[in-house]
C-alpha cells in the first residue's frame, strides 16, 4: 500500500510540469491575449487530455514487463524526442525543447559565459585498445590549466583519484568543475611513452570570450571572429574593435561562420554598434507575443568603414539577425554560403525541480520584413538540421534593401557573393580522421624540448620528416597525393603545432591569416565600400524628394 501511495504521489508530481507544458503550448503560457471563451473550452480539453494521459501512464506503470523509470518516461533520457514532454514538443517545431536540471544549468552557464573549474576544453577519443580516453583539446589562455602547463593532446587519466578510462568527456568535465578555490589533482599521459605527469590546480572562475580572435589582417583592415552570442558578446565585440583602433579602420572582416546564435539582446548590441542610430535591427511577434521592434540605440557614431561579413550554413539565429540587418541596410557585403535559416524566437520558462521549457513564442523579421525561417513542415528533423541543399528560399517573400536590392526570405540569409570552400583532399582527410596531426604533434615535442621562436614555420624539411614518420603509424600516402595537397597539409600541421608551442589563440590567428575565405573577404572590401556609397546616395536622393 505504501509503495502504491508513493507511486501515485510521484505520478501527480510528474504530471504537474506536463500540465504546465500543455497549457503553455495551447495558451501561450497564459499569454495576455487569451480570450475567456476560448480559455474555457481549452481548460476542458486540457483536463480531458491530462486524464487520458494519467490512465495511459498508470496502465504502463502497472503492467510493463520491467519497472518503469518515471523520470525517463516523462522527461526522456537526453535523446531528441525521447520522453512524453520532449516527444510532445517535437510535434511543434524543431527548436522548442525541454531541459532537465542538468541541461538547464548548462544552458545558463553557456549564456553567462563563465563557470568555475580549471579552464580547458576536452573531448573523448577511442584509444588503440578501443577504450574511450579524454583528451585535452585546449587549455584556455590564462586559466589554471594553462598556467600549470597542461597541453593539447594530453590524455586525462585520473581526476582526484578517479580513473577516467571509459568516461565520456561530459563526465570528465563535471569532475574538473567545482567551487572556486577548491583543489583538484589531475594525472595526464603525455608523449609517445605516455609519461604520467601530475598537476595540482586550484579551481577558479573561468571567463570565456565570444570573440577569441582579433587582429589586423592587413594594414587598416581588422578581423574579428565572433563565435557565439552570450551575455558578454556586446562588450566583447566593442572591446575587440577598440583593440583594433576602430576610429582609424579602413575595413572590417566580421567572421560569423559556424556561429550558432544565442541571445537576441547581444545580437542587437553587435548590429547596433555598426548601424546608424535609430535604424531598425530586427522585429518579432507571435500569437501571444506582442510585436516588438529593436533599434540601434547608440549607433555607429558616424563611423562608416566598409564591412565584409563571412557566413556559412552553420551561421544561425542571432548570427542571421546581425547579417540580415547589415545586409538590409546595405551596411555590409555578405560573403560565403546561405545561412541556416532559423527565424524562431524561444522564450525559456522555468518549471518545477529546476527544469525548464524553451518554447517558440514568436518569429523574427529582418528590417526589410524578411522571415528567414526555413520550412520544416515537410522534412524530417534530421534533414532540417543536416540538409545539404542551401539554396532553398521563398520566392514569394521578396523584399528590398535600403538601396533597392532584391533579397528573399524563407531560406536563411543569401550572401551577396558566394564562396565555395575548398574541400579537403583524400590524403588530408585520411590524416585527419586517423588523428595523425595530433599524434605527430606529440612526437614532435618529444624531440623538441626548447621553446619554438615566434614566427616558426613548418617548412619543407619538417614536412619531409612528417611524411617519413607516417609509415611508423601504419599510414601510407602516395607521393602524388601528398604533393598535390602539400600546402593544405602543411598549413594544418603548423596550426596544430602552434596550439602546443604557443596557444590555441595563436593557432587560430595563424589559420585565419592563411584562410582563403578571409583573403577573399579582404579582396571584396571595395565592393563593400561601393555598396556603402550607393546606399548613401540613394538615401540622400530620397530625402530631397
Amino acid at each position: 500500500m505504501a509503495q502504491s501511495g508513493k507511486s501515485q504521489i510521484r505520478r501527480s508530481f510528474f504530471l504537474i510540469p506536463l500540465l504546465v507544458v500543455v497549457c503553455a503550448v495551447l495558451g501561450g503560457l497564459y499569454g495576455p491575449n487569451a480570450q475567456i471563451a476560448s480559455a474555457a473550452g481549452g481548460d476542458d480539453d486540457i483536463s480531458a487530455s491530462v486524464k487520458d494521459f494519467t490512465r495511459l501512464y498508470s496502465a504502463v506503470e502497472q503492467n510493463f514487463a520491467d519497472p518503469l523509470n518515471a523520470d525517463k518516461a516523462i522527461y526522456g533520457d537526453g535523446q531528441p524526442g525521447h520522453g512524453a514532454i520532449p516527444g510532445m514538443l517535437k510535434t511543434l517545431d524543431p527548436h522548442s525543447n525541454f531541459f532537465d536540471p542538468k541541461a538547464l544549468a548548462q544552458m545558463r552557464e553557456d549564456q553567462r559565459g563563465h563557470y568555475y573549474g580549471v579552464g580547458m576544453r576536452v573531448e573523448g577519443r577511442n584509444s588503440p585498445a578501443g577504450v574511450i580516453q579524454t583528451i585535452v583539446v585546449e587549455p584556455f589562455v590564462g586559466s589554471p590549466a594553462y598556467k600549470v602547463g597542461l597541453r593539447p593532446n594530453d590524455i586525462i587519466a585520473n581526476v582526484n583519484g578517479k580513473n577516467t578510462n571509459g568516461l565520456n568527456s561530459t563526465e570528465v568535465a563535471d569532475l574538473l568543475k567545482g567551487p572556486k578555490g577548491t583543489p583538484v589533482r589531475i594525472k595526464v599521459l603525455r608523449g609517445e611513452g605516455s609519461d604520467e605527469l601530475t598537476f595540482d590546480l586550484i579551481r577558479d572562475e573561468i571567463n570565456r570570450t565570444s570573440v577569441p580572435v582579433v587582429f589586423m589582417v592587413k594594414p587598416g583592415i581588422g578581423y574579428v571572429k565572433l563565435e557565439e552570442f552570450i551575455e558578454t558578446t556586446g562588450a566583447d565585440f566593442a572591446g575587440a574593435l577598440q583593440k583594433l583602433g576602430e576610429d582609424n579602420l579602413k575595413g572590417l572582416v566580421l567572421d560569423l561562420r559556424g556561429n550558432p546564435g544565442g541571445l537576441l539582446t547581444e545580437a542587437v548590441s553587435v548590429a547596433g554598434h555598426l548601424l546608424p542610430k535609430g535604424v531598425e535591427i530586427v522585429s518579432h511577434h507571435g500569437r501571444a507575443s506582442q510585436e516588438r521592434s529593436y533599434k540601434a540605440d547608440e549607433g555607429n557614431r558616424g563611423r562608416s568603414y566598409p564591412i565584409v561579413v563571412l557566413v556559412n550554413r552553420n551561421s544561425a539565429s542571432a548570427s542571421e539577425i546581425v547579417s540580415g540587418a547589415l545586409q538590409d541596410h546595405d551596411r555590409a557585403w555578405i560573403l560565403g554560403d546561405n545561412t541556416f535559416g532559423k527565424g524562431l524566437v524561444q522564450t525559456v520558462y522555468p518549471l518545477v525541480e529546476n527544469t525548464g521549457l524553451a518554447l517558440t513564442t514568436a518569429r523574427y523579421y529582418t528590417p526589410s520584413g524578411r522571415l528567414i525561417q526555413r520550412d520544416y513542415s515537410s522534412v524530417s528533423f534530421f534533414d532540417y538540421y543536416y540538409r545539404k541543399n542551401t539554396e532553398a528560399r521563398n520566392s514569394s517573400d521578396v523584399k528590398m534593401t535600403d538601396s533597392g536590392r532584391t533579397v528573399y526570405g524563407g531560406g536563411g540569409i543569401s550572401p551577396d557573393e558566394k564562396f565555395e570552400v575548398p574541400q579537403a583532399g583524400p590524403v588530408e582527410t585520411e590524416l585527419y580522421v586517423k588523428y595523425m596531426f595530433q599524434t605527430y604533434t606529440k612526437h614532435f615535442f618529444s624531440l623538441h624540448k626548447d621553446q619554438l621562436p615566434v614566427g616558426w614555420t613548418f617548412d619543407a624539411a619538417q614536412m619531409q620528416a612528417f611524411k617519413a614518420w607516417l609509415p611508423t603509424q601504419k599510414v601510407e600516402v602516395a607521393d602524388v597525393g601528398f604533393t598535390k595537397e602539400y600546402e593544405a597539409i602543411r598549413r594544418r600541421m603548423q596550426g596544430e603545432i602552434y596550439k602546443t608551442a604557443f596557444s590555441v589563440d595563436e593557432s587560430s590567428k595563424y589559420i585565419m591569416q592563411t584562410d582563403p575565405e578571409v583573403e577573399a573577404a579582404v579582396a571584396a572590401m571595395p565592393k563593400a565600400q561601393a555598396l556603402l556609397n550607393s546606399a548613401s546616395k540613394m538615401r540622400a536622393a530620397r530625402a530631397q524628394k
